[in-house]
């Protein structure tokens, strides 16, 4: 299966590269981070490909989207993971620059890869698009409304996709459960270690991804072994 996912260098979207091409999946992705691009890149070589791509830039994705769709198929399996969140704090206290900046990653980032991978998948009238949300997408917590509008925008966005699809495809909003994460520590300090860990969580998410088809369409989901 090939399989584009975004968010890679890290975390969640790290561990799922890692399962994916242990499964003998082929892992295209893309992240911000040069380092982390180039450790994958020396590590999983081809047919795997990593490309340096910051997410919430529509034109950077058009020409990875471009480079990818050129030489390859459609994606099977699209998996929106690239996010950040928001530095904990009453929402009057969150600073426009840092608000925009969660908007532009977590909900125009994803809207520019569908954007720009979504074509040829219809083309194709085959794939499944995997937008990650979060429990923050079904739910609110004090500190964290900018990541919260971002989650609830890719519930709302998910469920549109959907209606948009040919038949035979899919779009699905996916609450990953609260994993141990960079992220999580953000909000939660060390109580964050409390949760599981991303390698653990990828083995059981990596098979729920595989198995997401048409009859999903347009579904809320939760990886429910990881939910707090």
């Amino acid at each position: 299966m090939k399989i584009v996912l975004t968010g890679v260098t890290r975390g969640l979207g790290r561990a799922l590269a890692e399962e994916f091409i242990r499964g003998g999946h082929t892992v295209i992705g893309c992240g911000r981070s040069g380092e982390e691009i180039f450790d994958l890149r020396m590590t999983h070589q081809a047919p795997h490909d990593f490309s340096v791509v910051d997410v919430a830039l529509d034109n950077k994705v058009a020409l990875w989207a471009a480079k990818v769709l050129e030489r390859d198929s459609a994606p099977d399996l699209l998996i929106n993971n690239a996010g950040v969140m928001n530095q904990p704090a009453p929402l009057w206290e969150v600073g426009d620059r840092e608000f925009t900046k969660v908007i532009d990653v977590n909900v125009r980032g994803v809207a520019n890869v569908i954007r720009h991978f979504v074509p040829a998948m219809v083309a194709a009238k085959r794939g499944v698009i995997v937008n990650l949300s979060s429990g923050w997408g079904r739910s609110t917590s004090a500190g964290v409304a900018p990541y919260c509008a971002s989650k609830f925008a890719i519930e709302g966005l998910t469920q549109a996709l959907a209606k948009d699809l040919p038949e035979g495809m899919a779009a699905v909003a996916l609450n990953p459960g609260v994993i141990d994460t960079e992220m999580l520590r953000l909000c939660w300090g060390d109580d964050a270690g409390h949760h599981g860990k991303a390698d653990p969580w990828a083995k059981v998410a990596a098979p729920f991804f595989l198995q997401l088809g048409a009859k999903d369409n347009g579904e809320s989901l939760s990886v429910r072994e990881f939910e707090d």
